[in-house]
């Protein structure tokens, strides 16, 4: 059994020993004692902090680091501190802001620096990531193991999950008001029209929905269901998709490797798909789930011309002719593609599609 801290010992020291060797609940309560006693100052509320965080306890690490910004509002470990507490509980937007709060009191703190580039490569922003990453040293450890991943990320056919994620989670508490009247969002709407032309009448369907979001397309069809699941890669917006009472299941997942082993008579992804490039995942996916003679309906952006395309407001673009072939290859027929605006930017309609493919084998 390893001896008391001697009274001679620095509390500091002793603590980093402990985190050392693993006993980083021990190091907490050293130095949430210290604290207590008003002895330490910043460095025993800033070892605190990593004690925690080391300990696992990432709710009593942002607690302390609270404390600690707001007792040194004006010194850049502080925030840096706070930026790690909150990156670790994955509240991206708010260590994000942290980091660069500390860079702005310290430009030259190269650990918040790196730590940003971390927090944007985990909400997916490749670019941001990198621009973060290419203002630190190439020696910097960790750096070029970074550096590839933003590289790969930047390169794949489809935008990262963590940046859908990111992104519905930041939108999440007022989507349904910004979709609906400053975006004028019809996907839903318009999914359900075509329905009504290519399964006239069809009701008591297995449906599960794709990108659920809130729930706003699970309402459009939950008079065709006997089952209702939706599936989102945004856990913010399956608690909103929930608070509806619609769905039989809700699922945070990727939608090309997050759909399981259940079978249904319709799919359908509203406005979903234009945040993948390549759909050979997704189809793949989606014919698994369905039986023949079943069907799948969704909304993409239109490209003219051949294949697909990163649109300039960070959203994919399919062409009709991949959409096709896309169909043929995986044992779909085409039972209905119409031009249609899903929704607007700065008030003009964005060109799209509306597709209903049935599985044929």
């Amino acid at each position: 059994m390893a001896s008391a801290p001697s009274a001679h010992d620095n509390p500091l020291d002793e603590a980093e020993r402990l985190i050392a060797e693993g006993r980083a609940g021990e190091a907490a309560a050293l130095l949430g004692r210290l604290i207590g006693e008003g002895r330490g100052g910043m460095p025993a509320r800033l070892a605190h902090v990593r004690a925690l965080l080391a300990a696992g306890d990432i709710e009593g690490a942002i607690a302390s680091a609270r404390d600690t910004a707001t007792l040194h509002p004006g010194f850049a470990e502080a925030a840096l501190a706070l930026g790690e507490a909150l990156l670790a509980a994955e509240q991206l937007p708010t260590a994000i802001a942290e980091f660069q709060r500390a860079l702005r009191l310290d430009p030259a703190l190269s650990e918040a620096r790196f730590l940003l580039g971390c927090a944007w490569l985990e909400a997916g922003e490749a670019e941001k990531a990198l621009e973060a990453f290419a203002e630190l040293p190439p020696e910097t450890p960790g750096l070029g193991e970074k550096i590839a991943l933003a590289e790969a990320m930047r390169a794949r056919p489809r935008s990262d999950a963590g940046y859908v994620r990111h992104l519905f989670d930041q939108f999440s508490t007022d989507y349904d008001s910004r979709m609906l009247s400053q975006l004028s969002y019809r996907a839903p709407q318009i999914l359900k029209e075509l329905a009504d032309l290519t399964l006239p009448g069809e009701t008591g369907l297995a449906i599960l929905d794709l990108g659920c979001g809130t729930g706003l397309s699970g309402a459009a069809f939950k008079p065709r269901a006997v089952r209702l699941d939706g599936v989102d890669l945004s856990p913010a917006m399956i608690e909103k998709a929930r608070a509806r009472g619609i769905y039989d299941a809700l699922a945070v997942g990727d939608i090309e490797s997050g759909l399981g082993e259940e079978a249904y008579d319709l799919v359908i992804a509203a406005d979903t798909l234009v945040y993948l490039g390549d759909l050979k995942p997704t189809m793949t996916a989606v014919a698994r789930a369905l039986q023949p003679g079943r069907h799948f309906l969704f909304t993409v952006e239109a490209k003219p011309g051949e294949g697909f395309e990163f649109g300039p407001k960070r959203r994919w673009r399919h062409s009709e002719s991949y959409l096709r072939g896309l169909a043929e290859a995986y044992g779909f027929a085409v039972a209905g593609l119409m031009a249609c605006a899903p929704r607007q930017e700065a008030g003009t309609p964005v060109d799209g599609f509306a597709v209903a493919l049935q599985k044929v084998r």
